[in-house]
């Protein structure tokens, strides 16, 4: 195996690398394939725009955040929609990147909404690990403890995360190069959104302390919650995602509703420029991969119900043995055995 030159294009979708004679995802790279300790590893990384490489070169260590945040925007993202009929599975054509995450789509939108807030979560959480030197756990809360608690542990670093989260993944759509200006001001709102779910995010916890677990005392502070929450905050903002236009108002052109121009675009709400295919047919210059063969639930009424995934043609039902581990039994001290189970499970998939 070997490694070359990595591609952001955009920073969060394509940082790719050569394995043998096969393009593989290079996202889940580490410091055993990239050290990240000299300035030349930025050179590396294709696509970067001048703010984003001198980023890079006067923050080596920030790296392996951001390229954990990739692998996590990519994986989170198919796992979010998996019962719809887009289920981001195009984020894996990177750094070639379709009609439906190129032109300005609702899918486009939450996409970089969710990887803007999941750099910056990658990052704040890094400097509470103590994985990045330059920053540590983030300040304690200016509210008052209550009575039955007190602030301490280590939060997550929000503030730097944001701050440097959003220096890096807004980096590129502030240079002119960056397609049309309506579609930079989309994706810089988008990735404002994202931000904004990831800062009302954060939450109250706490450990226990006391006689045999009877937490007569708390030490409480600031955490992010998980990637996965975040997405699904977001995905309600994609389901109800507002279509704009990009014109004057005033001696200025900005983003409005297309539909509903008497009022601005609200800044908790995500915005696109263009229609989505309905993705129920394959279709390249759409962007669409379409649904055959697609998994769905006969039983269910949502998204992932057999008519609506299959968008009216059918589905064809087939069996399959699943093995699982049964009458498991704990042994003291302090081991498990099971057994294995088979059963068989009848699954449905669109014509």
């Amino acid at each position: 195996c070997y490694l070359t030159k990595l591609t952001f294009m955009p920073w969060f979708s394509s940082l790719v690398y050569t394995v043998g004679h096969g393009l593989k995802w290079g996202l889940a790279l580490n410091g055993s394939r990239v050290g990240w300790n000299q300035t030349q590893h930025c050179k590396l990384l294709e696509g970067l725009v001048p703010d984003q490489l001198q980023l890079c070169r006067r923050n080596l260590e920030l790296m392996p955040s951001i390229v954990q945040a990739a692998q996590e925007t990519k994986s989170v993202c198919q796992k979010t929609f998996s019962d719809m009929r887009w289920n981001c599975s195009s984020i894996r054509l990177a750094p070639a990147f379709g009609p439906d995450l190129s032109k300005g789509t609702r899918e486009s939108a939450f996409v970089y909404a969710l990887a803007a807030a999941t750099v910056s979560h990658s990052i704040a959480q890094a400097c509470a690990s103590g994985e990045l030197p330059i920053c540590s756990c983030g300040s304690f809360p200016a509210e008052v403890p209550g009575p039955d608690f007190k602030w301490g542990g280590c939060g997550d670093n929000l503030r730097y995360g944001l701050q440097m989260g959003s220096a890096f993944a807004d980096g590129s759509m502030k240079s002119s190069r960056s397609g049309t200006q309506a579609t930079r001001l989309m994706h810089l709102h988008n990735s404002a959104v994202g931000r904004q779910v990831l800062m009302d995010s954060l939450e109250t916890k706490c450990k226990c302390h006391g006689m045999s677990g009877s937490c007569s005392v708390k030490t409480c502070w600031k955490g992010l919650l998980d990637v996965g929450e975040i997405a699904a905050d977001l995905k309600a903002k994609y389901l109800a995602a507002t279509k704009v236009t990009h014109r004057y108002v005033g001696t200025r052109k900005q983003l409005v509703p297309r539909e509903l121009d008497i009022r601005p675009v609200q800044e908790t709400e995500l915005v696109y420029l263009v229609s989505s295919p309905d993705y129920c047919t394959k279709n390249p210059q759409l962007g669409s991969l379409g649904t055959q063969d697609r998994q769905c639930n006969k039983t269910s009424v949502s998204s992932d119900s057999c008519n609506l995934m299959c968008c009216g043609r059918g589905y064809n039902a087939y069996t399959e043995i699943v093995v699982e581990r049964c009458h498991c039994k704990y042994h003291w001290c302090c081991y498990v055995t099971c057994k294995k189970c088979e059963r068989t499970v009848e699954r449905y998939v669109c014509k």
